[in-house]
């Protein structure tokens, strides 16, 4: 049965299930797709890459929606149109408190909305929220996390002249920063679908004194690692 095509996306809404995992990385996408039974290949569209499967006996699928809220809010809003009820970020981030460190996980509770994308299409005072539920399925199912608030930002590389607020929000008990969950909590409230978001941690720039991202590393074992963790994780909570 043929439904709604998503132009970015490049998918028919009828193909999608119910439940998905998002990540940034095309090739991150693919890796996922192995970790499903059956993978079958959905759409394929400038860094929008999707594949469907199986997990525990749950239909489930994977999109990759590039870096930064604006490109990968586009990809969300398709897949709420789509009819997915149920999307877990699967993610990487930065730790910002000192106990957060390479490889750890994190489930994210809220976000910070310093994104460049929400305050187009809610007002500033709108909170950036994760599904309880999914939130605790997803603690369930990784088992040794952080949990708490992260910071979406819309900067990746803070300029070396003017610095960052990052140890402004370390202060307010921020546990890691990353680009994208604000976007997604938000879309899933206007859409009354469940999100949440698992991070595995890539570095953490204020605990190593390197705040301008010149030691920044992301393709080291102890990543790769947590970031299959987080995964797994989020697959079996969708589960």
């Amino acid at each position: 049965m043929s439904g709604t095509f998503l132009p970015i996306i490049a998918v028919d809404s009828s193909d999608l299930p119910e439940a998905m995992v998002v990540v940034g990385d095309p090739d991150r996408a693919e890796r996922a797709s192995r970790l499903l039974g059956s993978p079958r290949l959905l759409g394929r569209n400038r860094e929008y890459v999707s594949y469907v499967g199986t997990h525990q006996g749950s239909t489930v699928g994977v999109i990759s929606h590039g870096v930064g809220s604006p490109g990968a809010a586009a990809c969300f809003e398709e897949l709420f149109r789509g009819g997915v009820k149920r999307v877990v970020r699967a993610g990487t981030a930065g730790g910002m408190q000192p106990s957060v460190t390479d490889g750890d996980l994190v489930v994210a509770t809220a976000a910070v909305r310093a994104d460049g994308y929400t305050d187009g299409v809610v007002p500033p005072g709108f909170p950036a929220v994760a599904d309880r539920l999914l939130s605790s399925s997803l603690v369930e199912a990784a088992g040794n996390v952080h949990e708490g608030i992260v910071l979406t930002s819309s900067v990746f590389y803070p300029h070396a002249v003017l610095g960052s607020d990052l140890e402004m929000w370390q202060r307010a008990g921020v546990v890691a920063v990353e680009m994208e969950c604000a976007a997604l909590f938000v879309l899933a409230s206007l859409h009354d679908a469940a999100a949440g978001a698992i991070l595995a941690i890539d570095g953490n720039p204020l605990a190593q004194g390197d705040t301008d991202m010149e030691g920044y590393d992301p393709h080291r074992d102890v990543v790769r690692e947590a970031t299959e963790r987080a995964l797994l994780a989020a697959f079996t909570a969708l589960s």
